[in-house]
């Protein structure tokens, strides 16, 4: 029993360290054959570096890892140690793929198409990293670190992080390549989200009907989704009642809606994203 564990933990170690060097070398790809040459850049500590590189004309590499690293000690016992070894190794990675593609010719000189393609590439090396564990930019350890100072919510500190770097960059580069910058990070941010939650996007759906029982069954016969039931007392009424639990796909939730509504028309039904689901069976059982 111990040996077949520690092969399924070699095995998940061997899944990470692949695809953190994949995600690293495509978003390296993405900065040096597509953004960089055209004078767009990335958000945080990967837009500072760009910014410095072109005011010294040193090697982008050399200051995406330089800069990142302090960051990653400093933040150490906030994000853990297999996060930031994983976060260690895949910068060092993505360093090192600046440095070995930065005197190769960029694939084009449109910036309308290095956005487009720039931005996929960049959005899908670093959804890869994330979702295997790692990260491949400081910033949001600073914003972590700050969060905890300010009482700002974290994502609206890399928004004003971000803000500000974009703002420099168009002192550097331009305005024109600062407004190309800001269309690249929100395209590689919607693809990064698709990488790391999947294109197949849950629901969880909370049912409160006093037909609780054909309503679960129903969901269960005719769309094959395990159902829960969840202990209830009405604060109006007062009584006693069970409410549904269950998670579906997107697509599903129509169908859902109009199972409920056509045993019960007057059920109260709440439903919210979920990021990511785990165990549970969640493959359909059934579908009538």
């Amino acid at each position: 029993m111990a040996k077949r564990q520690r092969k399924f933990s070699w095995t998940n170690f061997l899944q990470r360290i692949l695809f953190i060097t994949l995600g690293a070398i495509l978003m390296g790809v993405a900065l040096e054959v597509f953004l960089v040459p055209n004078e767009v850049i990335d958000g945080g500590i990967t837009g500072i570096s760009i910014v410095i590189s072109k005011v010294t004309s040193l090697p982008l590499g050399l200051f995406i890892f330089l800069l990142n690293v302090p960051f990653l000690f400093i933040g150490y016992k906030q994000i853990g140690k297999t996060f930031a070894f994983s976060t260690l190794y895949g910068i060092a990675i993505m360093s090192a793929t600046t440095a070995y593609l930065h005197h190769v010719e960029p694939f084009t000189n449109e910036k309308i198409l290095a956005v487009l393609f720039g931005g996929l590439i960049l959005g899908l090396g670093v959804g890869l990293v994330l979702r295997y564990g790692g990260s491949l930019d400081g910033s949001e350890i600073v914003a972590i670190l700050l969060s905890k100072k300010t009482r700002l919510p974290v994502g609206q500190l890399i928004l004003i992080f971000n803000v500000f770097i974009f703002s420099i960059a168009g002192f550097v580069f331009g305005w024109d390549s600062a407004m190309y910058s800001i269309f690249t990070f929100y395209i590689a941010s919607k693809v990064m989200d698709i990488v790391v939650e999947g294109l197949n996007e849950s629901k969880s759906v909370t049912i409160i009907s006093s037909e609780y029982e054909e309503i679960s069954e129903t969901i269960m016969k005719r769309l094959g989704r395990s159902t829960t039931f969840l202990y209830a007392r009405g604060g109006y009424s007062k009584e006693n009642t069970q409410m549904i639990y269950c998670v579906v796909t997107r697509l599903e939730v129509a169908k859902l809606k109009a199972i409920v509504q056509e045993i019960d028309a007057t059920a109260f039904i709440a439903i919210e994203h979920v990021s990511d689901v785990m165990g549970g069976n969640f493959e359909k059982s059934a579908i009538h």
